[in-house]
């Protein structure tokens, strides 16, 4: 791999060192006026076209002086196109261009009253934009007043959550989450803390990738989230604030604040917000052991703050050089309060004990990411170079105490209690390079090429201490220390061809896995190393100017998390514990898709996956001591096959409403503790998000969702539905938002499930504080009315959508 590696490098340095070689080119400059005084013209997008292939050979946008500058522009004819917010479009006259440098003649731009006045109408972009290959939740556009991050995405289409809060993506577990287009390396635990911790007002979008192409990581069997932040491109200075208070059962606030900079060669944010949580998760487990029931309530009060940070910067050093850097992190100190009432009855149906948990936690989690990123243009044909370097560490602390309290039948203490204490701590660090290659051969054939290295360092250490007689002694059987490494080297290339009406694009990504783990007080140790390849194929086709169709399959690979390998067993209470596995192999899937759009609105979607070796959950139950361990294990085979519809539109001027509806069939089949499970089932849900424009800027919205019984894993899931309602005002000439809102407001947003297989049949109900209400304030400031040309889609829009990633 080492020489695979160098050699790619190589052939890099080559392609460019050939390019740079054989380039004819010169400048072309030029300065863009106002038309009545004749001042120059900041933040222009000026285009440079190719004839006669009208082929856009660059975008500038000219700077504070009017001024603009091409470099390595090939010999040939040309013409200049310029757009500017407020005026009319110009084009210059055609051009020829030999060796030398070109300095043109200022162009003049006239204003555009109609323009300006279509520029004042606030246009409404739709909560859900379906798109060939994602789907985007435009987050701005709905009111999500006292949310967090995970809550915003179970009213995405197609997803859903498990009994621990696992995001399911069309059927399929293993989401990969991105932040800003950069991976995350979160997963499990770690990932549910940050999410919950991420208010919903700092989000701009979220998209929806179910088959990534080879430029993307291929772990991640279900596809990719892309979490979108809000960070306003507007030249000039601006920003905004949000404060908001919240009630559920307990009560809560929130606030953010977002401050830009966007002059001249610099682009600069800050972004922070704050957040003081005070909620509750109750978890119910009926069990069946013999002839007797094991009735089990657990009850978690967790209490604190959640702190987020960002900053970043991008420096365009000249026309083709630009380097960003961006460093975020978050923080959250908590305390818990965690009560378990465990009741046992015998055959006749009568108490025969119960056991009293009391656990008080003391928890810091936190993370920290650093990203530098180098973009270097090649030329104006396009071929470009990006290198991304990566650095996320994570870590969590925890002091707790364990009391537990016995009791007999006729609820007397069955002796003294037991007394248990925890001081434990975990880290992850990731460090990451990436080196990403462009290369059009013409305008319609691309070549993509890439690099990527990653090294993992997870640690988790448990210190469990039992009280005695003597004192604390420390407690053996729960005491663990966990180390885990691994290295994984990528390797990718695709090329993508456009025809009349068709558009292909085939990949192939290669992946070598190498990793090291031992835990203490087991004789297991984990040794992985194994290398794959990962095809990838798309295609779409403009059937007409109506009808659009596209498909694509990719095969990926889902790992397992870090801690879902430490063989050590957790108990969060006397009779239940989750114990790792370090045995467990990556799953792989291979995912088709099918998509028909009829003027932009989704007719149909249909995806199809079929997974082996997925990791999930399996209970082992003891009859004698009744207690019941959860064990990471790898399942035979899962599919699914999924079925969508639906899409936003306008019922009237005044209503909008979103639609989507889809029919999955999911079916498991494994062998499990030596027997065999086979169970599959057709389900369906349905959800519809109404907005209604109402007289004084008024804004109503009406959610509802309903999800019927289904399958996840070795669960049998039962129904569930939830309405939210809200109304929110724009005030202050539109740059501040009052919203008000009431989440879940029959209180039925809860996991369900059943399971039923050996000795195991226990009911399992997992419910949150779901129902409540909330009122937030957000407000707009700075400088909002400065040329725009990086916001639009024009051809600044690729350029865009670097910024900040």
């Amino acid at each position: 791999m080492k020489t695979l590696y160098q050699s790619c490098l190589i052939l890099f340095l080559f392609l460019i060192s050939i390019s740079a070689a054989t380039a004819q080119s010169a400048k072309v400059k030029g300065t863009i006026i106002e038309k009545t005084n004749g001042q120059p013209l900041p933040f222009a997008s000026v285009l440079l076209i190719h004839l006669p292939d009208s082929l856009k050979n660059g975008v500038q946008m000219s700077n504070e002086k009017g001024q603009f500058t091409f470099i390595d522009v090939r010999e040939g004819k040309y013409i200049l196109k310029v757009i500017a917010v407020g005026y009319t479009t110009r084009q210059s006259q055609p051009f020829l261009l030999a060796h030398t440098d070109l300095n043109l003649a200022a162009l003049s731009l006239s204003a555009d009253v109609r323009t300006l006045n279509e520029v004042n109408i606030q246009h409404k972009l739709p909560v859900v934009n379906y798109q060939a290959d994602r789907t985007v939740l435009n987050v701005e556009q709905m009111n999500t007043a006292g949310d967090n991050t995970l809550e915003v995405l179970q009213k995405a289409p197609g997803i859903r959550l498990d009994k621990d809060d696992n995001l399911i993506f069309k059927g399929k577990s293993g989401v990969n989450v991105m932040i800003d287009g950069k991976m995350s390396y979160m997963s499990g635990t770690e990932l549910n803390t940050y999410l919950k911790s991420l208010p919903a007002s700092v989000l701009s979008k979220i998209e929806l990738i179910s088959n990534p192409p080879a430029s993307f990581d291929a772990a991640g069997s279900a596809g990719i989230i892309n979490i979108i932040l809000k960070r306003n491109k507007m030249q000039g200075s601006n920003g905004s604030v949000t404060a908001g208070i919240g009630q559920g059962k307990y009560e809560k606030a929130n606030g953010s604040i977002l401050l830009n900079n966007n002059t001249g060669k610099i682009s600069t944010y800050v972004r922070l917000s704050a957040g003081r949580y005070n909620s509750y998760n109750r978890l119910t487990m009926n069990r069946q052991i013999g002839y007797e029931q094991f009735n089990q309530v657990n009850y978690w009060h967790p209490q604190g703050m959640a702190y987020n940070y960002a900053a970043g910067a991008d420096y365009f050093m000249t026309e083709r050089h630009t380097l960003g850097i961006q460093f975020k992190g978050f923080t959250e100190p908590e305390k818990t309060m965690v009560n378990s009432n465990s009741v046992n009855y015998n055959a006749a149906g009568q108490q025969a004990g119960r056991v009293e948990m009391s656990n008080p936690q003391r928890n810091q989690s936190g993370n920290s990411a650093f990203n530098l990123n180098y973009r270097f243009k090649i030329d104006t044909t396009g071929r470009e170079l990006n290198f991304d370097a990566n650095y996320v560490n994570y870590n969590n602390n925890k002091n707790e105490t364990f009391v537990n309290t016995y009791f007999t039948a006729d609820n007397n203490l069955a002796g003294p209690a037991i007394d248990l204490r925890n001081n434990g701590n975990g880290s992850v660090s990731i460090y990451a390079l990436k080196i990403d290659y462009k290369h059009p051969f013409s305008k319609s054939l691309l070549m993509e090429a890439g690099w990527k290295s990653s090294w993992v360092d997870s640690k988790s250490d448990l210190k469990f201490d039992s009280l005695k007689t003597q004192g604390w002694i420390q407690d053996p059987r729960r005491t663990n220390l966990f180390l885990y490494k691994e290295n994984i080297n990528a390797l990718y290339t695709s090329f993508s061809k456009s025809f009349d009406k068709v558009e292909l694009k085939a990949g192939l990504r290669a992946e070598q896995t190498i990793g090291n783990g031992s835990s203490s007080g087991t004789v297991s140790d984990i040794s992985r190393k194994y290398l794959q390849l990962f095809p990838s194929a798309f295609l779409t086709w403009k059937v007409t100017a109506d009808h659009l169709l596209n498909s694509s399959y990719t095969r990926r690979i889902n790992r397992p998390s870090y801690g879902s390998l430490n063989p050590f067993a957790f108990y969060t209470d006397p009779y239940t514990a989750i114990q790792g596995n370090p045995m467990l192999l990556p799953s792989f899937s291979n995912s088709y898709e099918l998509n028909y759009s009829y003027k932009n609105f989704r007719i149909l979607n249909i995806s199809y996956a079929k997974t082996n070796q997925d990791v999930t959950t399996v209970i082992y139950q003891n009859d004698v001591s009744k207690q019941s361990i959860s064990k990471y294990e790898n399942l035979g085979q899962t599919t699914s096959l999924y079925f969508a519809t639906g899409s936003p539109f306008d019922v009237t001027k005044w209503w909008n409403t979103n639609n989507d509806l889809s029919i999955a069939f999911d079916r498991t089949r494994s062998a499990v503790q030596g027997g065999n499970y086979n169970f599959s089932r057709w389900s369906w849900s349905i959800s519809s998000d109404n907005n209604f424009t109402l007289p004084k800027d008024y804004v109503l919205n009406i959610y509802t969702s309903y999800n019927s019984p289904s399958v996840s894993g070795l669960f049998k899931t039962l129904a569930a539905y939830t309405l939210n309602v809200g109304v929110k005002k724009t005030l202050m000439n539109k740059n501040a938002t009052l919203s008000f809102k009431v989440n879940d407001v029959f209180a039925t947003s809860r996991f369900r499930g059943i399971l039923q297989y050996n000795n195991v049949n226990t009911y399992w109900q997992n419910e949150w504080e779901s129902r409540r209400v909330s009122l937030s304030f957000s407000y707009k400031f700075g400088n909002m009315k400065l040329k725009t040309a990086r916001n639009r889609k024009t051809g600044t829009s690729e350029e865009e959508g670097r910024v900040g990633q």
